[in-house]
C-alpha cells in the first residue's frame, strides 16, 4: 500500500520560511518523479513543483520560481520542498504526489496523493 505523508506546514508571517516534507512507503521511490501541488478554498488544485526521478530536473510554477526549491533524498524516500519569502497567496492545503512520468506537471499524470498539509501566510 503507497503512503505519502506529509509534514511541515503551518503559520508564518509574510517573508517567512517552511519546509515541507514528504515521506513515501509502499512505492520504489527512486522510480517516481515527485510532486507539490497546492489547493486554496474555491480554487481548483494546481502545480506548485516537481523533481524527476532521472537526472532529477526540476519544475516549478512561475509565480513560485526564485522562492520555493524541491528536492528528494532517495536514500530516505522523502521529498521536500524549502518555500521562502511566503506571500498570503501561498496560503493553502500543500500536497505531495507520485508520477511514473518523467515529466508531469498536471494533476492526471500523477498517481499516489498525500493528506495534505495546511500552510497560511498572515499579512
Amino acid at each position: 500500500q503507497v503512503q505519502l505523508v506529509e509534514s511541515g506546514g503551518g503559520l508564518v508571517q509574510t517573508g517567512g520560511s517552511l519546509r515541507l516534507s514528504c515521506a513515501a512507503s509502499g512505492l520504489t521511490f527512486s522510480i517516481y518523479t515527485m510532486g507539490w501541488f497546492r489547493q486554496s478554498p474555491g480554487k481548483e488544485r494546481e502545480f506548485v513543483a516537481a523533481i524527476r526521478w532521472s537526472h532529477g530536473n526540476t519544475y516549478y510554477t512561475d509565480p513560485v520560481k526564485g522562492r520555493f526549491t524541491i528536492a528528494r533524498d532517495n536514500a530516505k524516500n522523502s521529498v521536500y520542498l524549502q518555500m521562502n519569502s511566503l506571500k498570503p497567496e501561498d496560503t493553502a492545503v500543500y500536497y505531495c504526489a507520485a508520477s511514473r512520468a518523467l515529466f508531469a506537471t498536471t494533476l492526471s499524470t500523477y498517481s499516489y496523493w498525500g493528506q495534505g498539509t495546511q500552510v497560511t501566510v498572515s499579512s
